[in-house]
């Protein structure tokens, strides 16, 4: 599932639907608006046309937000390096080349179509499977579809693996870190989830990317048969996901996909055996009769 073919209407999708802070998304869209507004009324300055990316307030209230970067991508800003007056090394700029007068009232039309977005709450086909316990639990075939990347793009990421060696030999400052970490982050559009219970039983769906850790919880309670028991969900690398905190999927280090491991919780299981009332029968019927061999 994709949310929209025109990057300029995905990307105000993004900014509205995954960003949850309605204050901070307000503060954003109007900085965004101004930037807009300044090169509509000063079309051949050329600092209205650049936007240095280490800047304190586009890296606080516009970059922090998601798709607001993308959104100034798909108007026409170009990423680029520059010399700063006074410094030594150049630094990353967003750069938008001088328009003509069409191009002038299409970037105000975009404008617009930003300051008048909406959150869209769109539901995706979870797909959920269920699969018998299997060796190849780790391996996934994902669809080009869960990469939120073009083709030139995915061959730059190809380049930039033969530079790791390199870029980890530099001493990075925090702010390159967090640059790289959210680019990461921002490659793939979905997660394949597989969960595997404590019968070995495999229970996969798929995800957006930004969905907070509570969609799984809730996914795999609903596939349970005793959901309502309290259980814990532990993310490759054995940290413990927290179905409380705001925490998107991508952000925990599970896109494109991962494999979790399930437990019931010890103290409501040991009660639950000593009045004679465990199940051996873990997911809810329809899934278990469905059940399939993991290929």
């Amino acid at each position: 599932m994709r949310f929209a073919e025109d990057p300029v209407e995905a990307s105000i999708m993004m900014v509205h639907t995954f960003n949850r802070d309605r204050e901070k998304v307000k503060v954003a869209v109007d900085i965004v608006s101004k930037y807009v507004d300044n090169i509509y009324k000063n079309p051949t300055e050329e600092k209205y046309r650049k936007i240095k990316v280490s800047n304190k307030i586009f890296q606080e209230k516009v970059s922090s937000m998601e798709g607001s970067r993308e959104f100034l991508q798909a108007v026409g800003f170009e990423s680029t390096t520059l010399p700063v007056e006074g410094q030594e090394n150049e630094e990353e700029f967003l750069v938008l080349a001088e328009q003509e007068p069409e191009g002038l009232e299409q970037l105000k039309e975009r404008r617009d179509r930003l300051q008048s977005g909406e959150p869209i709450r769109a539901q995706l086909d979870r797909r959920t499977q269920a699969f018998r316990p299997s060796p190849n639990a780790t391996r996934f075939e994902l669809p080009p579809d869960f990469y939120n990347l073009t083709a030139e793009e995915l061959k730059r990421e190809q380049q930039l693996k033969s530079e790791v060696v390199e870029r980890n030999a530099m001493l990075r400052t925090k702010a390159m870190r967090e640059r790289e970490e959210q680019r990461e982050r921002r490659k793939y559009s979905y997660a394949l989830l597989r969960v595997r219970l404590p019968d070995g039983t495999l229970l996969q769906g798929t995800f957006l990317a930004r969905e907070r850790v509570a969609s799984l919880y809730q996914f795999v309670r609903e596939a349970l048969l005793d959901g309502w028991q309290p259980f814990e969900l532990v993310a490759p690398g054995g940290q413990k996901l927290k179905e409380e905190e705001e925490v998107a999927l991508n952000e925990c280090g599970l896109v494109p996909a991962a494999l979790l491991c399930f437990s019931w919780d010890a103290a409501v299981q040991a009660d639950i055996a000593a009045a004679g009332g465990q199940s051996s029968q873990l997911l809810r019927p329809e899934l278990h009769e469905s059940m399939q061999t993991l290929s």
